[in-house]
C-alpha cells in the first residue's frame, strides 16, 4: 500500500535543499546534538579521527542528516552504503579502498550486514587494517590493506540486531528520540522558509500534530499540502488549506493513515482486539512483518493504541474510542 506517511527504512529522502547541513541548523535531539558538538571538537583540537558513532532509533528521526552533518563538521568527505549492499568481501574492500585520510563510512541498516562481513570490519575499526582471502580453495592466502584512520557512522532502527562485538566497537552511541509538537513545527516552517513557501503559524502546528513526531514525515505532508495550497488555494499554507489537505489525504488528527486504521480494524474486528501475532496480522491484511514492524507499530504503541504481550498485540481502549466504539460493545 502506497502511503503519503510512509518511512523508507533504507534512506532518507529528503531533498539536499532541506536537509540541514551544519549542527547549528539541526532541530531537535538537543542532547545528541550537543554531546556530538563536543566529540567532534575534542576530535579536531587532537587532529584525530572522531570515534566510531552508531545512532539508533525508529525510522525518519535523522539519522542520515546527522551522519552527513558530522562529515561537514569534520571537514571531510562522506562515503554512503547500507548492509544490504555489502554481501561479500570484495563490496567491503572497495568501499573501505576508496576512503581517504579523515573520511566518514555511513552505513545505513547495519544490523543487516552478513555476519562473516561484519567480522572483517572489526580490524578495520580498531586498527585501520583489513585482512582478506584471495584465491581458491586449496590455493587460497590472506592479504593485509593498511586503511587511512576514518570514522564509521552506523544507523540502524533496530539496535537489538546488532552483536555485542560490534556495537562494543562503537565509541560513541546514541538514541535518536521521537520529536515534540513544537520541534516539528520549528522544522516544518525551516522547510517552508527553504522552500519559499508562506505558512501560517496555526498550519504549521496543524501539520506538526499530524506529523507522527518524526521529521521526515512532516516534511513529506508540507510538501503535499504545498500542491493544495498551490492548486486550490491562494499559494499560502493556512489552517484551512492544511485542514482539508490532510483530510483528502486521510491523515487523521493522531497521524493516522489508512493503514493505520485498517491496522486497528483488523486486529478488533477479526481478532476481537487481540491477542494475536504480528506475523498473523501481517498474513491479514497482506503487508510484510517489517513494515508492521518498523512503521506501523511503533507509534501505534506510542500513542497507547497497542500493547505488546508475550501472547501478541492487543487493542486498548483508546483503539476502541478512536474507531467510534467500545470493547464491551465490540464483544457483545
Amino acid at each position: 500500500m502506497d502511503r503519503i506517511i510512509t518511512n523508507d527504512e533504507l534512506k532518507e529522502d529528503f531533498d539536499e535543499t532541506i536537509r540541514p547541513q551544519h549542527i547549528d541548523e539541526y532541530i531537535g535531539q538537543t542532547e545528541v546534538k550537543e554531546n556530538v558538538r563536543v566529540f567532534i571538537e575534542a576530535a579536531k583540537m587532537r587532529n584525530e579521527p572522531l570515534d566510531h558513532v552508531l545512532l539508533y532509533g525508529p525510522p525518519g528521526l535523522g539519522k542520515t542528516t546527522l551522519a552527513h552533518i558530522i562529515a561537514n563538521e569534520l571537514g571531510s568527505n562522506i562515503r554512503t552504503t547500507t548492509g544490504p549492499a555489502i554481501e561479500k568481501a570484495g563490496d567491503l574492500a572497495a568501499v573501505l579502498s576508496t576512503l581517504e585520510p579523515g573520511d566518514v563510512l555511513f552505513i545505513d541498516e547495519i544490523h543487516r550486514l552478513p555476519k562473516y562481513i561484519e567480522e572483517m570490519l572489526y580490524p578495520a575499526m580498531e586498527d585501520f587494517e583489513l585482512d582478506i582471502v584471495i584465491g581458491g580453495e586449496g590455493a587460497s592466502r590472506s592479504i593485509k590493506i593498511d586503511l587511512p584512520p576514518f570514522t564509521l557512522v552506523g544507523a540502524t532502527t533496530r539496535a537489538g540486531d546488532i552483536s555485542s562485538p560490534l556495537r562494543d566497537r562503537f565509541g560513541i552511541v546514541n538514541k535518536l528520540e521521537y520529536y515534540s509538537i513544537e520541534e516539528l513545527k520549528e522544522i516544518i516552517k525551516r522547510t517552508a522558509r527553504v522552500l519559499d513557501m508562506e505558512i501560517e503559524e496555526d498550519a504549521a502546528l496543524e501539520l506538526a500534530a499530524r506529523s507522527r513526531k518524526t521529521p521526515r514525515i512532516a516534511n513529506r505532508l508540507f510538501k503535499r499540502v504545498r500542491d493544495f495550497a498551490l492548486v486550490l488555494g491562494d499559494g499560502k499554507v493556512d489552517v484551512k488549506i492544511t485542514k482539508d489537505a490532510l483530510k483528502r489525504l486521510k491523515v487523521d488528527e493522531y497521524g493516522l493513515d489508512s493503514l493505520d486504521i485498517e491496522y486497528l480494524t483488523t486486529l478488533i474486528n477479526k481478532f476481537n482486539g487481540g491477542p494475536v501475532g504480528v506475523e498473523t496480522m501481517a498474513s491479514a491484511m497482506g503487508e510484510e512483518i517489517s513494515s508492521l514492524e518498523d512503521v506501523v507499530e511503533p507509534y501505534l504503541m506510542q500513542e497507547g493504541f497497542i500493547k505488546r504481550t508475550q501472547r501478541g498485540r492487543v487493542a486498548t481502549e483508546k483503539a476502541y474510542k478512536h474507531l467510534g466504539g467500545n470493547k464491551e460493545e465490540t464483544l457483545f
